[in-house]
């Protein structure tokens, strides 16, 4: 859901129309309004070791029907690189040891920020209301790194529902393109 706008490839009917990028941001983790879920079978946990293939995976996986496409083309050593950044943490959700959905987060180039670089919850596992819990936890991790902000964005590529979610978890629009 959050593929970066300056580079996202665009084909088919969607190329047409134009896309509009939306910002997000949270100033205070007060202003978190959580869901939860009270289903165990539903599971987000970090992954500690950085594994550049499970992280392409989700990324398609969970992308697929969102044309995320920038890194598509990536090689392995540019995925390596990539997760294996300290900056980056990847945390995935799996249902009844499914894989379910991920984020990931960054500490941006400002020390004091962190950026949800994607977010999203596989095919199968869309429409039973785990985005807002999946979005919870990777707001609630964000804060646990004490920045001052933490920011996402989000496009009309993306699921219908997603800046809903956004709204309803407490981020603020500041900025649409």
């Amino acid at each position: 859901m959050l593929a970066s706008p300056a580079s996202r490839v665009v084909s088919g009917p969607a190329a047409r129309s134009p896309v509009i990028v939306s910002y997000l941001e949270m100033r205070d983790a007060r202003a978190l309004r959580p869901k939860f879920s009270s289903d165990p079978r539903f599971q987000i946990r970090e992954c500690t070791v950085p594994q550049w293939r499970f992280n392409r995976f989700l990324y398609e996986a969970v992308g697929a029907e969102w044309q995320w496409n920038d890194k598509r083309v990536w090689s392995d050593e540019q995925w390596r690189e990539y997760v294996e950044s300290p900056q980056l943490r990847t945390f995935a959700a799996t249902y009844d040891g499914s894989p379910a959905g991920y984020y990931e987060l960054c500490r941006t180039a400002e020390p004091d920020e962190v950026e949800v670089m994607y977010f999203g919850l596989l095919p199968a596992f869309i429409g039973r209301g785990w985005g807002g819990v999946l979005l919870t936890r990777a707001l609630e991790a964000a804060w646990e790194m004490r920045p001052s902000r933490v920011w996402l964005h989000t496009c009309t590529l993306d699921h219908p529902m997603a800046i809903r979610n956004y709204l309803a978890r407490g981020l603020t629009l500041y900025k649409v393109e």
